[in-house]
């Protein structure tokens, strides 16, 4: 890791702080790099990085210039930072960040982390002479540092309960959170929410006199890149969103956008089909997860290889995946936020839903849990940071993977 990236990683013993005090500061610091960039802002709760993929890819089809920019990364920070051509490169990385180690010498609060991470994106963005800019937001959305920008178009994928701690404790109360990033009469496009989300989101649109789009149904009869009904869903956020932006395009040019993307850790399949990776790590994406699964192997049962935070609904996330499981592979990944394997293990054997779990091994870390003997295919999921370790050991080399606690 170089020097600039290693005093970046150190700025996560900050935390995550919410509010744009700091990122406003920082966006001023670099003369606002945001002003001359066009935005697709993207918040919800399971989605988010499978939209702004599909979102990209019509973008780049378009014939737009545009940039990409999500979290968390898998393998390599440079992930979170892209066009349409290629990810920011080490030496523009490096020459980023002592940039803006220079800026913020001294200052009180510190910028974070994802701070840091947002305002050298808008400034590589700016670099390259980009037009348009898909924006995941990071936590929740109204407080997060993504909301400082004045987006073309949002889009609100599905919400679900997640990050509780930071977001509220109900439903309404993290979908408020979520609609957060709504601006006065900018467009908003949602799909599918329980209708005590969508609640919320229909006031906040009201409040602000932004137009609500609210798809009726999932993409049909089209090709996508990714696996999973979900997926369709997904997609069919992304056409509206780019046709609210004022962007068309014909229907043979849609398809292909939409059977082109490809976005790793997402019912990702790998050495021949044997090993799956998905990155569901709440109840809601772990139901999803398990009939995606049914879908494409209707007649199997997965080995599921699962770590998860300390922080999340693990048995919310477990109950749905064992209806799919031939045998559970508990193990851990290189963090101080995942959950200790033992606690996985009693957690496993709390479920009350059938079947009850009957083979459960236990292993130290992901290597080990993938070379584990099993006759079925492996299924690792339960955290984005187990998935990024696994896709950095079986195509990268562990000598790759760059963990983040963020």
């Amino acid at each position: 890791m170089t020097p600039a990236l290693s005093w970046l990683y150190s700025t996560q013993l900050f935390g995550i702080k919410l509010g744009l005090e700091n990122v406003n500061r920082l966006l001023a610091a670099l003369d606002h790099p945001e002003r001359d960039l066009k935005f697709i802002h993207v918040a919800g709760t399971n989605g988010k990085g499978s939209t702004c993929a599909f979102i990209h890819a019509l973008l780049r089809v378009a014939g737009c210039r545009a940039g990409l920019f999500t979290s968390p990364h898998l393998v390599r920070f440079n992930e979170r930072i892209c066009d349409q051509e290629r990810q920011i490169n080490d030496a523009e990385l490096e020459a980023g960040l002592e940039k803006l180690r220079a800026l913020v010498a001294g200052w009180d609060p510190h910028p974070t982390f994802f701070e840091l991470a947002f305002a050298l994106a808008l400034d590589w963005f700016r670099a390259r002479g980009l037009e348009w800019v898909v924006l995941e937001t990071g936590l929740g959305g109204r407080l997060d540092a993504t909301n400082a920008v004045l987006p073309e178009v949002c889009v609100i994928t599905r919400i679900g309960m997640d990050h509780m701690e930071q977001l509220g404790e109900t439903l309404p109360q993290i979908a408020a959170e979520k609609a957060g990033i709504i601006k006065p009469g900018v467009p908003v496009v949602t799909g599918l929410q329980d209708p005590a989300a969508l609640a919320v989101l229909r006031q906040t649109a009201s409040e602000r006199k932004s137009p609500l789009v609210l798809l009726d149904g999932p993409v049909e009869g089209v090709p996508l890149g990714l696996a999973g009904p979900h997926q369709a869903w997904n997609a069919a956020l992304a056409l509206e969103a780019v046709r609210e932006a004022g962007i068309r395009l014909p229907a043979i040019e849609l398809e292909r956008a939409l059977i082109s993307v490809n976005w790793p850790g997402r019912f990702q399949l790998l050495r021949d089909d044997s090993i799956i990776l998905d990155g569901a790590h709440n109840p809601e994406s772990a139901l999803v997860l398990a009939g995606t699964w049914q879908l494409q192997f209707p007649r199997e049962k997965a080995a599921i290889i699962f770590a998860a935070a300390r922080d999340k609904d693990v048995v919310g996330i477990m109950e749905p995946l064992a209806a799919i499981a031939a045998s559970w592979h508990l193990t851990s990944f290189h963090s101080s936020r995942a959950m200790p394997v033992e606690e996985l293990q009693k957690h496993l054997l709390s479920l009350e839903t059938p079947p009850h779990p009957t083979k459960i091994f236990t292993y130290p870390d992901v290597e080990l849990a993938l070379a584990g003997p099993t006759s079925c295919r492996k299924l690792v999921c339960g955290s984005l940071y187990l998935v990024g370790e696994a896709l950095a050991l079986l195509e990268n080399g562990r000598h790759q993977h760059q963990p983040s606690q963020q």
